[in-house]
């Protein structure tokens, strides 16, 4: 199995092909703008340019963005094996035109080379109960990922800005919060991949593994699914608009996880991801055949 090859194209498949149901949605949402307005202008646009990406394996956006991948593999998995597959498949991306010189060493400012460094791209690797390999790539830009909040409750007005509590209503205030924060910075209408607790630093990777679910699941919790569907209405109803221009939609979707935390702390982490919601994953079999490509 050539992981190296695979992986490449899952690089490729995730920077120029927007999965359907985010196409979906902006399909519909532009349908149901009014013809010639504004939203309507900026949601043709980026329908059009969804389109030409695709057709031509071209970056939906100029920012490809950090190259996230998160594996699910048996016991006794080469995971090092897998982790120089990625880096190699980044450096082949790159070459090929399907990844831009899009990292850079933070203390020279110098790209680096395939966009190949310490970390980058980033694996995380849980075990599955199957014989089956799977892993999704999650390409995040910097101006989404620029919106990302964390917040740490209670919040109060005078320090804050605004007022939340310990609660889920202090939950939905930090939500609709980080929504008007970001306007249109982070390339709406975007979607909110949400952790509630856990600590500081799972709390942002759990969130970002939030964004992996399609725009239609629903939490599990039925109290988490009445907060996701209540935040994407409200939200809605703010007025920031596609690009932050007025209107609607604001958001496409809101995705929330509640993580087991310590007394002292009360996490709320948002990961806030752009209309280019690039997700892609793949399986591939234990018993061999064909990849499997998901979403």
């Amino acid at each position: 199995m050539n992981w190296t090859d695979i992986l490449t194209d899952l690089i490729r498949r995730t920077t120029s092909d927007l999965p359907a149901d985010v196409e979906a949605a902006l399909a519909l949402a532009a349908a149901e703008a009014a013809p010639g307005g504004r939203e309507a202008l900026i949601l043709g646009t980026l329908l059009e340019n969804t389109r030409l990406a695709r057709e031509a394996s071209s970056p939906l956006c100029q920012d490809t963005g950090t190259l996230t991948f998160f594996w699910r593999v048996p016991r006794a998995t080469d995971t090092l094996a897998l982790e120089e597959a990625a880096r190699a498949a980044a450096r082949a991306a790159t070459a090929r035109g399907w990844l831009r010189e899009n990292t850079i060493g933070t203390l020279t400012g110098r790209p680096a080379d395939g966009n190949v460094a310490e970390g980058c791209p980033s694996c995380h690797f849980e075990q599955s109960a199957t014989g089956d390999v799977e892993v999704w790539l999650l390409q995040k830009g910097g101006g989404c990922e620029n919106m990302s909040r964390q917040y740490s409750l209670p919040a109060g007005a005078a320090t804050d800005g605004f007022a939340a509590g310990r609660d889920l209503e202090g939950v939905r205030r930090c939500l609709l919060h980080a929504v008007c924060e970001a306007q249109g910075y982070g390339c709406a209408p975007g979607v909110l991949g949400v952790c509630v607790g856990a600590d500081r630093a799972d709390g942002y990777l759990e969130a970002k593994r939030q964004l992996l679910r399609p725009l239609h699941d629903q939490a599990a919790e039925p109290v988490l699914a009445e907060l996701e569907r209540r935040v994407l209405r409200e939200a809605n109803a703010l007025g920031v608009g596609p690009m932050g221009m007025g209107g609607r939609p604001t958001l496409l979707g809101v995705k929330v996880a509640a993580r087991a935390r310590l007394p002292a702390s009360y996490f709320v982490t948002v990961a806030y991801m752009c209309w280019a919601c690039r997700r892609r994953g793949v399986r591939v079999p234990a018993e061999g055949g064909a990849p499997e490509w998901l979403g």
